[in-house]
């Protein structure tokens, strides 16, 4: 199930991962597909829309009997959903006869209604410019072009950060920038509240009518000076309500756009969420226009009128139609157009009107407020001052600010009034106040909330795989092993946080744990073919005869035109000294993928001991291949060193650990050459980097152990030698240098001690202890077996 920090948006995260996924399938991306159904399958297991979508993406990247795994369960767990994809997998694995039962088995449902055919995506002819640039990026780091590639990369990711491949793309280039220029950080969601009040800023003044005089410095230009702050939310307007044509539900599975894009509401909501009704002008068109009285109305008829206001705030005034730019920039000597009341509730003598053009929409005034508060004191005062101006002319600077704010609104927004429009009260720069926040407007709120959630938690979900993912690439296998912990827990269960855990641990030389999570990776999915070529190099390094044998069988069944099968074949017969059969299955591995650098790197280690050239002819196809393949680096360097090429072996060593600095052994590599160049000081600080990376690598503390007797530092040679005869109480070649630090700090007694433990151990090693015998303390260094 998903985890309870999700509940409340799980809805609006399925929706969405539903629909990156259609979209990554639409563009070919099936890898990317893979990713993100197998975040939304770990989710919730027990969903089978879930389920459906993570097997089709796996039946879409070739893995058939994985995606087969998924859907052929218990009878009783199956649905006609399922049993559609079971049909595919059969016919693709040519098990025609298992794909009539399935499809026999959906037809005979009656209430069956295919998730494909009851829902429909947008199409579109070609696929956006995201999708182009990371399959120019593809191109480019197959064609060999790896500043091309990355730059493609890049450009792909910043289109589109759901994007799965492109980031492997340039994980594999190695040229991995950092995680917050990739995918920048952003900020949690807030949900949107009732609109607070705003300071009031410096505005036109109304009269007591209710019309606005301009200020004296303007020089008869109501808005010469005073302009909206556009940052600021404009009181009394509200968002338009969008256009159907031009928008799309992001969650829904139709849209095959990776964008992010605000949640639409639902026709219901959104029809509760506008806060006017429509008038007669908007749906037969513009009303006849009527006369407006320019007689004064009497103190009565005023006072009343603003009692019926504050008895009623919750009266809006109607929307109205959106003004020509003629009217907007009508200069401040000119008569504006007359305003038209849609109200009808309101009397014939209350509305003032003044002759106008024909082709002007009607329209009516929105600078009405209601009179509570301190803002009384304000219109007394407002309206004792402007009594002195003629009344045309301020209700001619009214309409013209009222025109001019109208040219302001964006894309026909609406114009809002909480107050009737007889109201006496000045015009007020606050937000409608927190009582007029009405369920429907939490609703959608709440809605968007909810959306914004659901991108956030996928977004922060990328973020953590990109830099578990970039750990492990650049080889810094703890910190892809802490970020990996970082990640909620119903996605550390899945398929690919178990084999990345497998690698990493394999990277750290921790045999035992990366076993452990193979193994358990395995159950998950017995039929992963994924990432199983390291395990079975596991297996080879634990000497699991046995295990290997049986994953080279289950592999080879489950596809033997997989390069992963003929690897592990290989391995097995390497673990069996058979060279020439391991050869020919690792030939077989590069013949069904040419791309496998491992495979070559392989060929290239079994050959080592017969044909140095010929290892050298692997090495270098497995660099053409992947040029940050650190195997095939470590290979030339140990094939040059035993020919005794120091500077290209130590260079090759060198590459080798630029690529991989975590690795201890490929440190000691490089300190063996320049110890072999004559440099043991810096040899000696190479492999005390070595041991300080890894305390528990025994070859490299013997070799330290070596250096240290070359250097006569023999003390601090028994101190190594001592904890690894600790570690391995049965290697002869440990005991046997262990005595010769004995013999030539002087300890005789010591030194005959482990001559004769080593003895025991090695009874064939009796010639070199005849001739340790024969050495006295402080002699120089003899050439030792390295073992």
């Amino acid at each position: 199930m998903q985890s309870e920090s999700t509940t409340s948006f799980y809805p609006h995260l399925r929706q969405r991962f539903q629909s990156l996924v259609w979209s990554c399938l639409d563009a070919d991306l099936t890898k990317s597909a893979v990713f993100h159904a197998e975040r939304y399958f770990s989710m919730d297991r027990t969903n089978h829309e879930a389920r459906h979508l993570y097997a089709t993406s796996l039946l879409r990247e070739g893995q058939t009997y994985s995606a087969l795994h998924l859907v052929n369960g218990a009878h009783d767990e199956l649905c006609t959903g399922c049993l559609e994809i079971k049909a595919s997998c059969s016919m693709k694995l040519g098990r025609h006869r298992q794909a009539r039962e399935a499809l026999e088995c959906t037809l005979r449902d009656t209430n069956y209604v295919s998730s494909a055919s009851s829902s429909s995506r947008i199409a579109h002819s070609f696929p956006e410019e995201a999708v182009l640039r990371c399959r120019s990026g593809t191109t480019a780091f197959k064609g060999n072009l790896p500043e091309k590639a990355s730059r493609s990369f890049q450009d792909a990711l910043a289109l589109n950060p759901y994007l799965w491949e492109a980031f492997e793309g340039l994980c594999a280039l190695g040229t991995i920038p950092d995680i917050d220029e990739l995918f920048p950080p952003r900020p949690p969601p807030v949900k949107r509240g009732p609109p607070e009040d705003i300071p009031p800023k410096s505005a036109p003044v109304a009269t007591g009518a209710g019309f606005f005089t301009p200020d004296t410095g303007n020089g008869g230009n109501l808005f010469r000076q005073w302009k909206p702050d556009i940052s600021q939310p404009q009181p009394f307007r509200m968002a338009p309500p969008p256009e159907p044509s031009h928008t799309f539900y992001p969650f829904s599975p139709e849209d095959n756009s990776y964008l992010v894009s605000r949640p639409q509401p639902t026709s219901n909501s959104l029809a509760q969420a506008v806060s006017r009704p429509l008038s007669s002008a908007d749906e037969a068109g513009p009303v006849q226009k009527r006369m407006r009285s320019t007689t004064q109305q009497p103190e009565g008829l005023k006072a009343k009128a603003s009692k019926s206001s504050l008895d009623d705030p919750l009266k809006k005034a109607r929307a109205r139609p959106a003004l020509s730019f003629a009217n907007i920039f009508s200069s401040s000597g000119r008569r504006s157009q007359p305003t038209t009341s849609s109200r009808t509730n309101a009397a014939p003598g209350k509305s003032n009107a003044q002759p106008a053009t024909g082709h002007i929409a009607t329209r009516r005034s929105t600078r009405l407020q209601t009179g509570t508060g301190p803002k009384q004191l304000h219109s007394k005062q407002s309206s004792t001052r402007d009594r002195r101006r003629p009344t045309t002319h301020s209700r001619t600077q009214s309409n013209t600010e009222s025109e001019k704010d109208e040219g302001l609104t964006v894309g026909g927004e609406v114009a809002y009034s909480p107050s009737p429009p007889a109201a006496l009260s000045p015009r007020s720069e606050a937000s409608p106040s927190p009582s007029n926040w009405t369920s429907a407007q939490e609703q959608l709120a709440q809605e968007e909330y909810e959306h914004e959630q659901a991108e956030h938690y996928i977004y922060e979900l990328v973020r953590s795989f990109a830099r578990s993912t970039r750990a492990l690439a650049l080889y810094d296998c703890q910190k892809c092993l802490d970020e990996l912990e970082q990640l909620p827990h119903v996605h550390q269960n899945s398929c690919t946080v178990l084999a990345m855990v497998g690698r990493a641990q394999y990277e750290r030389q921790d045999f035992s744990s990366a076993e452990r999570a193979f193994k358990t990776l395995r159950r998950e999915d017995p039929y992963r073919l994924w990432d199983l070529e390291v395990y079975s190099s596991l297996l080879w390094h634990l000497q699991r005869s046995v295990e290997l044998s049986f994953l080279a069988q289950e592999l080879l069944n489950i596809n033997p035109q997989s390069p992963q099968a003929w690897i592990t074949i290989g391995n097995l017969f390497s673990l069996q000294k058979e060279r020439q059969q391991a050869l020919t299955s690792f030939r077989r591995a590069i013949q069904l993928d040419p791309t496998c650098a491992y495979a070559y790197t392989l060929s290239g280690h079994e050959s080592i001991d017969e044909d140095l050239n010929k290892a050298i002819n692997f090495f270098q196809s497995a660099l053409r291949a992947d040029a940050r393949h650190y195997n095939a680096w470590y290979g030339l360097g140990t094939c040059y060193l035993r020919m005794s090429k120091v500077r290209l072996a130590e260079y090759h060593f060198r590459k080798a650990s630029e690529i991989h600095p975590k690795n201890a052994v490929l440190l000691g590599c490089v300190g063996m050459a320049v110890e072999r160049r004559g440099d043991r000081e810096t040899a000696l600080s190479l492999f005390n980097e070595a041991i300080r990376i890894a305390p528990d690598n025994a070859l490299v503390r013997y070799r330290r152990a070596k250096i240290y007797v070359s250097m006569r530092k023999y003390t601090a040679a028994v101190e190594d030698l001592e904890l690894l005869r600790s570690t391995t109480p049965d290697e002869s070649n440990v005991v046997f240098q262990l005595a010769k630090a004995y013999r030539l700090l002087g300890n005789v007694v010591k030194s005959a001690q482990t001559l004769a433990a080593a003895r025991d151990i090695s009874p064939k090693s009796i010639s070199k202890i005849k001739k340790l015998l024969e050495t006295v303390k402080d002699e120089g260094d003899e050439q030792m077996d390295e073992g």
